[in-house]
């Protein structure tokens, strides 16, 4: 197992991804030929299971995107589980300080170190090489998305293991009191922080995604992970596009 995606966030680079909720396989094989670094299948706020995320990444065409799930929870079973049918990594919510990091970590690596059942599945069967190289290899994405987190940030980044840093910025909005109004200035001053001790750490530093001129701002900003959309909502702006000049949008 070789993970391009994460040699390449270690050097630096910028990539950009999209979430995926939909579930089409038709739509994940057209989306994988569209030049994304990464897909991230939820399974925590969508429809989506695991055997429905093995199915969409069966479906991708080998054009260099790098499947990941966000997991339901910072559970060992849901990482274990996510990571045999395949994900080059998870993105594991609701991280919160320096003990569920390790956890999430653990639950990543096989033992000695960690605590990754042993039983690979779909993620071994055409790599006879996986259990040698998987611990070193599997992408491992921290959610910042509570006040909590925030606080916590210095240690949560010190986890060895830990390669990015994600902002959810609508959570982060709620944990703040500022529900739906992720440009209040309490809010901004928090995402900042995350961004600016990701940097000191030596951690990619990633962010959900926003308007198209926060996307922009993000990446002149120096974000590494980037989100620039989901599934769904690229199949609703395609429809309104065309309605509004037929001068039918609603």
């Amino acid at each position: 197992m070789k993970n391009e995606l994460k040699r390449r966030l270690k050097r630096g680079d910028q990539v950009y991804g999209i979430w995926v909720t939909i579930e089409s396989p038709m739509v994940t094989e057209l989306l994988s030929t569209m030049g994304f670094d990464y897909f991230v299948f939820d399974t925590e706020h969508s429809p989506l299971d695991i055997f429905q995320s093995q199915t969409l990444m069966q479906a991708m065409r080998p054009m260099g995107t790098t499947p990941i799930i966000r997991v339901w929870w910072n559970d060992l079973v849901a990482i274990k589980r996510a990571l045999d049918v395949g994900a080059y990594g998870v993105v594991v919510p609701w991280i919160n300080n320096k003990e569920q990091a390790e956890m999430a970590v653990r639950a990543c690596i096989y033992a000695p170190r960690g605590l990754r059942g042993c039983g690979p599945r779909r993620a071994a069967l055409m790599d006879p090489e996986y259990l040698k190289t998987a611990d070193e290899e599997i992408l491992i994405i921290a959610q910042i998305e509570t006040k909590e987190a925030v606080n916590n940030i210095e240690e949560i980044l010190s986890v060895d293991g830990i390669d990015v840093s994600y902002i959810g910025p609508s959570d982060l909005s709620a944990s703040y009191g500022h529900l739906g109004d992720q440009s209040h200035p309490e809010v901004q001053k928090a995402i900042d922080r995350v961004f600016e001790a990701s940097k000191d750490a030596g951690v990619a530093a990633g962010i959900h995604m926003g308007s198209g001129k926060t996307i922009l701002d993000r990446v002149k900003r120096g974000y590494n992970f980037i989100t620039v959309g989901n599934d769904l909502d690229f199949v609703k702006q395609g429809a309104l596009q065309i309605l509004r000049q037929l001068g039918r949008a609603k």
